[in-house]
């Protein structure tokens, strides 16, 4: 038996919330105190921020693809002012992806 992995339409409001909160803080977080997370010795304090927030989204969303591109961009200088996390949150909950067809049973199976 096969379970459907849940869809972000299908995901509890509560989630959503709590994940776009997670979202903007850390976004927030990084652009307000911007100037310690220059390169030097606060570097991986900001790396820190971004793998907790990268974890905590992917407990409360699922694994999702978009989360990679803002990882890698908060490495990428001038790019990490970008909301990059926000965005993606964003981008999760509003796709509209159509649930994947039931498998087909019994005679129906072999025919096109």
């Amino acid at each position: 038996m096969q379970t459907q992995k849940p869809t972000p339409a299908s995901l509890p409001l509560w989630k959503k919330i709590v994940a776009f909160a997670v979202a903007g803080m850390a976004d927030l977080f990084q652009v307000i105190l911007f100037p310690f997370f220059l390169e030097g010795a606060l570097s991986p304090l900001n790396d820190a921020v971004d793998f907790v927030v990268a974890i905590i989204l992917t407990v409360l969303m699922g694994w999702h693809w978009v989360f990679l591109p803002s990882m890698v961009a908060k490495l990428v200088p001038g790019l990490d002012l970008a909301p990059t996390w926000t965005l993606a949150v964003t981008w999760v909950v509003l796709r509209r992806g159509t649930p994947p067809l039931p498998p087909k049973r019994g005679n129906d199976a072999g025919k096109t």
